[in-house]
């Protein structure tokens, strides 16, 4: 145990969920690991500041490692085994003073050592890979509740951390269905029809870090466990797609006729003023936009958003090309790749057609981000944004990584929608087929 136990865990799960895109969450034993330390580390904090802290404290058994923090009158251990079998018997030999009380925090209990040749054997059982922490009282000094708290130690003592799980398992995850617009024969105005067909659908999310772990990106709902890489051969039925990302002109028509405001607010049309979009500003794609914004404008326009193997089919045809318009990068396909540090508007829409589809579809990467998919486990809600955008900001390769490539997907970590909303996430809709 070490005093940064409980905040470098804390902090390395929310560093892991933000940049693998997967929730780290604690196995049984260590859940139940923490939370003892916890329980002890609260109850004699004072102790554990101590300017006289010492590490490497030396025990008497190979592998079992010990801190001393001493007080006026109070010193604490802290012991951790570091075998995989149990470690039981003499662990410590320290200075004894007459009148001096022991007990084993860890499992609850007063200690009665044998005092040989002016030192206290402390005896205790560390479990494999398990920790200990034993207290000394000078007489006359009292703790007060340490009859409460050694009931309370001695509760959890009662359940081996050997009987506890210690196997980390992914979280399941769930594709939230996006609800079937009323069918249209043909394709509404501003829309391209895709037509039905088999495509194989091949993406790996681009997470900066998790390797190929389980847990790593998503779920389909075809898949076992979420995973980086997904391949899977599907039927598509035939869907209208909008040729180009909704524009600003579109949305605030949405806004007027509706009167729509979020009840997370912050950050909504953030580039607008007064109510609009600043002049010159009618046809770029709408941002600062959260998913539900997104799915609200889709519902009033009788349109939903996409799934991402929807989007996917619509960008690449059925060739497997790595952009809407063959295998390599084109520079005039797209808004050229902006690394300043104040954030310009997007470009409109419809400026690039080298960059269109198969199907005629455009502005579908490296212009902004387009929302798709949303996924959920028990504790986690992310999105899937396609189409990566021309903004790559410098200095860090930390930043939300680029996916041009129509095989490769981001995963957005949805905190809340006045986070989510950002100057180059967009979006585009689709409407069924009859």
């Amino acid at each position: 145990m070490t005093c940064s136990t409980s905040s470098s865990t804390a902090w390395a799960t929310t560093r892991w969920e933000k940049l693998s895109a997967c929730w780290n969450q604690l196995t049984p034993r260590d859940a139940q690991s923490l939370r003892r330390i916890a329980t002890i580390y609260r109850r004699f904090a004072p102790l554990l500041v101590s300017l006289d802290w010492r590490p490497y404290e030396r025990t008497l058994q190979a592998g079992i490692f010990a801190s001393r923090f001493p007080d006026e009158g109070r010193t604490l251990w802290t012991l951790v085994n570091r075998h995989e079998y149990v470690i039981g018997g003499e662990q410590l030999a320290v200075p004894h003073v007459e009148g001096t009380r022991y007990f084993d925090l860890w499992s609850g209990t007063a200690l009665q050592p044998r005092v040989i040749d002016g030192q206290a054997i402390l005896e205790t059982t560390l479990e494999g890979r398990g920790f200990g922490a034993l207290l000394a009282l000078r007489q006359g000094v009292e703790e007060a509740g340490l009859e409460a708290f050694l009931a309370q130690m001695a509760a959890h003592a009662a359940t081996p951390l050997a009987s506890l799980s210690a196997q980390w398992k992914a979280l399941p995850q769930t594709l939230l269905p996006i609800a079937p617009t009323a069918p249209q024969a043909t394709a509404p105005e501003g829309m391209v029809t895709i037509p039905a067909g088999e495509f194989l659908f091949v993406v790996q999310g681009i997470e900066i870090e998790g390797q190929v772990w389980e847990g790593v990106d998503v779920q389909f709902p075809w898949e076992p466990t979420a995973r980086r890489h997904h391949r899977h051969r599907m039927q598509v039925a035939t869907f209208h797609i909008d040729r180009h990302p909704v524009t600003n002109a579109q949305f605030k028509a949405f806004v007027d006729a509706t009167g729509y405001a979020p009840r997370d607010a912050l950050n909504f049309l953030r580039d607008w003023r007064d109510g609009a979009p600043q002049p010159g500003w009618e046809n770029k794609p709408v941002t600062w936009v959260s998913l539900e914004d997104a799915r609200a404008y889709a519902a009033w326009a009788g349109k939903r958003l996409p799934y991402g193997w929807e989007w996917q089919y619509a960008a690449q045809g059925t060739d497997g090309r790595l952009y809407p318009w063959g295998d390599a990068w084109r520079d005039d396909a797209a808004p050229p790749v902006f690394r300043g540090r104040a954030l310009p508007p997007p470009a409109d829409v419809g400026m690039h057609p080298a960059g269109a589809s198969p199907f005629g579809v455009q502005d579908l990467v490296g212009h902004v981000w387009q929302w798709t998919d949303e996924f959920h486990d028990e504790h986690t809600r992310a999105a899937i944004v396609r189409g990566g955008s021309d903004y790559e900001p410098r200095t860090s390769h930390w930043y939300f990584p680029q996916t041009r490539r129509l095989d490769q997907h981001g995963k957005l970590l949805l905190m809340a929608p006045a986070k989510d909303r950002s100057g180059r996430i967009g979006f585009r809709c689709v409407v069924d087929a009859a």
